[in-house]
């Protein structure tokens, strides 16, 4: 009756992470993109523990030799800081176009069936039209980034809740001088640090400001310029939206959005991924059952925690005294940060959380 069971528009991690899952569970499933591999993006290269697990749950195993381990993550302003190592495993630092063609292989050892170059034009009922062709498919996923057409053409562009900031990357070849992720806070922006390999590091910059630029904010971190002055970039400078989008609905009819077509989380959780991997399992699990008010359901879970993250890191941006505050507390109670940094993994309950963020409230009132 359909010429693919499953049609993915969209081949970033989130398209092919959602084709893996899919044919995981059976269904024939067509993916079409109108780049070529290796695909890359602004982006922060850190794949916590939590989204390691989710890869392998779609049995992508990141190898040993690839990337650059970090044990947790690292809060500092220009005079404090605290660090805790995440629970259970460590994290890895990947550049995004190896992680892509990792996914990109992990796809076809399954069976998906990856059109590149090719560009979709339009979607009618369950028809997908193409540049010189059209498929018919059972079910149709958006997994067409943060402008998405898919969403648009399906009408589900009703927007619950956004807050805008943005990010810009670039790499550096400068050997990783900790073996954590690091964000470094500062007035109105922030500067993230994922060592990548031995001798590389990606740094992402988060603002408000879609006009500020690496080199323009990096003199406000002097312990950053320091290290690294005279240091060339090795890749030039992207940037991509980096704030919190979600919107009313994710499903319409056999039409479902999945990874950044579906909503965002602030970059500076580092969730991104995590919720992509998460989401495509859910959503093939929703698949196979026929009904996709099951993955608007998961969907919404699979948001809570990064979401409650999001909103706590984001209120540190927006008060200079309270960040202050809140890292000098942290700092005195290490502990804190670790069960933060747990909640932030999935490895503590939002009862356990919520008892740890009235535990820092009160610190931070009588410190």
């Amino acid at each position: 009756m359909f010429d693919t069971d499953v049609f993915v528009l969209g081949g970033g991690p989130a398209g092919l992470a959602a084709a893996i899952a899919a044919r995981q569970r059976g269904f024939h499933v067509t993916l079409a993109d109108a780049g070529q591999p290796p695909i890359d993006k602004a982006c922060g290269e850190g794949l916590m523990p939590d989204s390691l697990h989710a890869a392998a749950q779609l049995g992508i195993e990141i190898p040993s030799g690839v990337g650059f381990p970090f044990r947790g993550i690292r809060f500092a302003d220009s005079t404090q800081s605290v660090a805790a190592a995440f629970p259970l495993g460590a994290g890895r630092g990947i550049r995004r176009t190896v992680l892509h063609a990792l996914l990109v292989e992990a796809a076809a050892n399954v069976g998906v069936r990856m059109l590149w170059g090719v560009s979709v034009t339009g979607i009618e009922a369950h028809a997908v039209r193409m540049q010189r062709s059209s498929m018919s498919a059972r079910w149709i996923v958006g997994a067409d980034g943060g402008q998405s057409l898919v969403r648009r053409w399906a009408g589900l562009s009703e927007v619950r809740h956004q807050s805008r900031r943005f990010g810009f990357s670039s790499h550096y070849l400068i050997a990783p001088w900790s073996d954590y992720m690091e964000i470094h806070w500062g007035d109105g922006c922030q500067f993230y640090i994922t060592p990548i390999a031995p001798d590389e590091i990606c740094l992402v910059l988060m603002s408000r400001d879609p006009r500020l630029r690496i080199a323009d904010a990096l003199p406000r971190f002097p312990a950053l310029y320091d290290r690294l002055q005279g240091i060339r970039a090795s890749t030039p400078e992207r940037g991509a939206f980096a704030g919190t989008r979600r919107w009313k609905r994710i499903t319409r009819g056999h039409i479902a959005l999945v990874g950044d077509a579906s909503g965002t989380v602030d970059a500076i959780t580092g969730e991104g991924l995590c919720l992509a991997l998460q989401q495509s399992i859910a959503l093939a699990t929703a698949l196979k059952a026929g009904d996709l008010s099951r993955y608007e359901i998961e969907h919404a879970k699979l948001a809570r925690r990064p979401v409650l993250m999001g909103a706590f890191m984001l209120t540190l941006d927006r008060s200079a005294w309270l960040r202050r505050r809140a890292l000098g507390a942290l700092s005195t109670r290490p502990e804190l940060f670790a069960n933060l940094l747990a909640a932030h993994v999935g490895q503590l309950n939002l009862t356990q959380f919520a008892a740890t963020a009235a535990t820092l409230g009160w610190e931070i009132a009588t410190a």
